[in-house]
């Protein structure tokens, strides 16, 4: 556990900082108010701080009023300690008033220090546990069980959320729909273990052939959106290409067995100055996939956003049919 202490007497720091060391903690000193407000804005801050009511800068009751307005919803709790040679009734409800959590007069007690350093790392200890509990929970609620990439409601928010920024920018936006070929086969053949094997698998191979930045997300079934930011149709299309390559290029192992398994891809791409529609685009890209699925499997199809207002290759309508329970998944393809 790292505290800070903020004192500009030099005695005051040494004694502090030699009976907090030999308790086993790690101790960060600042000597004013200003360079302890620099410390605890910084992303590693401690998570206690032990404040000199008077020091130059800034009082330990305005250091801590700082934290506490500057404080985030997201970030950890600083449990924050007065230190005064201040006795009075009054000056306790202004330091606690401050944002403080407690309050210890000059010169301390290593007993009684001890003893209220207890009540502050249970408190830390429980809002690590607060917040490990929130992020397992809106990791839940934002990934797939099993790939643990961006679940369907996810991947469709991020999508919404990038057309918006591209609007703003005036940047593309390029969105891909996945499709694993013959994955119905795979199960039956193999059994359902060895096809989330290669549903890992490929969101491994896709995941490393993507830009950070990009979005992947399980759409439903063996089906996967990724959302492509700044990619106009080439840029669409050759992303589309590589992610392809790269599941095809070595077979996978599962049951003691090794099989290459392909994927057919459809893309298309939102352009600056068109509608920000991405149900419609969806439905491009499905048109796109149904059409690569058409040709034979394992390979790139593009519609342009823009073109897309005729009835696909196929005769079949953009975007007649989308999602899990489109005829490509019914008839395993």
């Amino acid at each position: 556990m790292r505290i800070l202490i903020a004192d500009d007497s030099i005695v005051s720091r040494h004694l502090l900082d030699a009976t907090l060391r030999k308790w086993g903690y790690e101790v960060v000193v600042a000597c004013d108010g200003n360079e302890a407000w620099q410390i605890l804005q910084s992303p590693d801050a401690p998570k206690m701080a032990i404040l000199d009511w008077v020091m130059p800068g800034m009082t330990g009751p305005e250091v801590c009023r700082k934290v506490r307005e500057n404080a985030s919803e997201e970030g950890f709790y600083t449990y924050l300690l007065l230190l005064s040679s201040r006795s009075q009734r009054e000056d306790l409800i202004e330091g606690m008033e401050s944002g403080a959590d407690d309050y210890l007069t000059k010169p301390f007690d290593q007993h009684e220090l001890k003893v209220r350093l207890g009540p502050a790392l249970r408190i830390i200890g429980l809002q690590h546990e607060l917040i490990s509990a929130r992020e397992a929970l809106r990791d839940q609620a934002t990934k797939d069980f099993l790939t643990r990439v961006w679940n369907r409601s996810y991947i469709l928010d991020t999508l919404q959320r990038e057309l918006r920024r591209g609007s703003r920018e005036k940047r593309p936006v390029g969105v891909v729909l996945a499709d694993l070929d013959h994955f119905k086969t795979v199960n039956d053949t193999y059994g359902h273990f060895a096809g989330d094997a290669v549903l890992l698998e490929f969101v491994r191979r896709t995941g490393a052939s993507v830009r950070p930045y990009d979005s992947i997300g399980r759409y439903g079934g063996e089906e996967f959106l990724i959302v492509l930011p700044g990619c106009d149709e080439e840029m669409t299309r050759n992303h589309a290409e590589r992610m392809r390559e790269a599941l095809a290029r070595e077979p996978m192992s599962f049951n003691e067995e090794s099989r290459v398994i392909t994927c057919s891809f459809g893309a298309t791409a939102w352009l600056p100055g068109t509608p920000l529609e991405e149900e419609r685009l969806i439905r491009i890209a499905d048109d796109a996939l149904y059409r690569a699925k058409r040709a034979g499997r394992n390979c790139v199809k593009f519609v342009s956003s823009v073109d897309a207002g005729a009835p696909g290759e196929s005769g079949k309508p953009v975007g007649a049919v989308s999602g899990t329970q489109s005829g490509r998944q019914a008839s395993g393809e």
